[in-house]
């Protein structure tokens, strides 16, 4: 008798808040490189609409089913909320910062030698995303944004000064609005990272998940995503010219596996670029 073969469980992953974000690529990619190292148990598909990153959160730990996985900035709010596989999807690039500003302001940072020179500008951030509790426990004024495509608009209105966005984020969002572009002497760093996280009782989820991310580890087949996806952004960011101005993150967990060098970006990775 001929054993049929299980069809894999479905597990749904938040579709991008509107059709020009693509942020939420990567992810995608990495989630199914992931299952698919886990054994194929699980199939992933987007959300048949698209929602903002609280309400993924919120509908992930409801445990209605209608959201499996969310990938997100963690803090230990949303470590305590949710069951996080702590393996940092961005190797920490997202806690790697450029600033987008008007074009008309474009050399606005172009004097800026340390934090004190930074605090004199305000920003913008979305109003539930850690980075905004980071950047005000370091003395930066912050404008909180209630929709992730406001930020544009009300940057090119002057509600504030710039915003720091994550380097792999900053290319497309400037290719899509004309009116700002990105700075060119400043690197903002603070330790994070952006994680898979499930409902707290989807145990076996998560262990799949987290085998699946350590097997394409181990085959390299997660640096060659990574650099399919980021090398470009990470060469034209030309990071080793920029001023650095590294922050302290007040809401990073103790649990962050930073000893785990192999797992973050850093700027000797640049020699690959070379």
């Amino acid at each position: 008798m001929v054993a049929v073969r299980a069809e894999p469980i479905v597990v749904h992953y938040p579709r991008a808040e509107s059709v020009e974000d693509e942020r939420g690529e990567y992810g995608y990619a990495l989630l199914k490189l992931a299952l698919a190292k886990g054994g194929n148990k699980y199939r992933v598909e987007l959300s048949p609409t698209s929602m903002q990153q609280n309400r993924a959160i919120v509908e992930l730990q409801s445990g209605a089913g209608r959201i499996d996985v969310v990938s997100t900035m963690t803090s230990t709010e949303r470590e305590n909320m949710l069951l996080p596989i702590r393996i940092p999807m961005s190797r920490g690039l997202i806690g790697w910062r450029l600033g987008l500003l008007r074009a008309d302001h474009k050399e606005l940072l172009a004097n800026v030698r340390n934090i004190e020179d930074l605090r004199r500008y305000s920003t913008g951030q979305g109003h539930d995303w850690p980075d905004l509790t980071i950047l005000r426990h370091n003395g930066i004024v912050v404008f909180p944004v209630t929709v992730y495509s406001s930020l544009f608009g009300m940057l090119n209105a002057g509600r504030f000064d710039w915003a720091p966005r994550s380097l792999h984020e900053i290319w497309a969002e400037s290719r899509r609005h004309p009116e700002l572009v990105v700075d060119q002497h400043v690197l903002l760093v603070y330790p994070t990272a952006d994680y898979y996280f499930v409902n707290r009782q989807n145990t076996e989820l998560a262990e799949n998940l987290r085998q699946g991310l350590e097997l394409a580890l181990a085959d390299g087949s997660f640096s060659q995503l990574f650099w399919r996806h980021f090398g470009p952004a990470i060469r034209r960011a030309q990071l080793d010219k920029r001023l650095l101005i590294e922050l302290p993150n007040p809401l990073l967990p103790a649990e962050t596996p930073l000893a785990r060098k192999e797992l973050w970006f850093s700027l000797n990775d640049l020699k690959r670029l070379r």
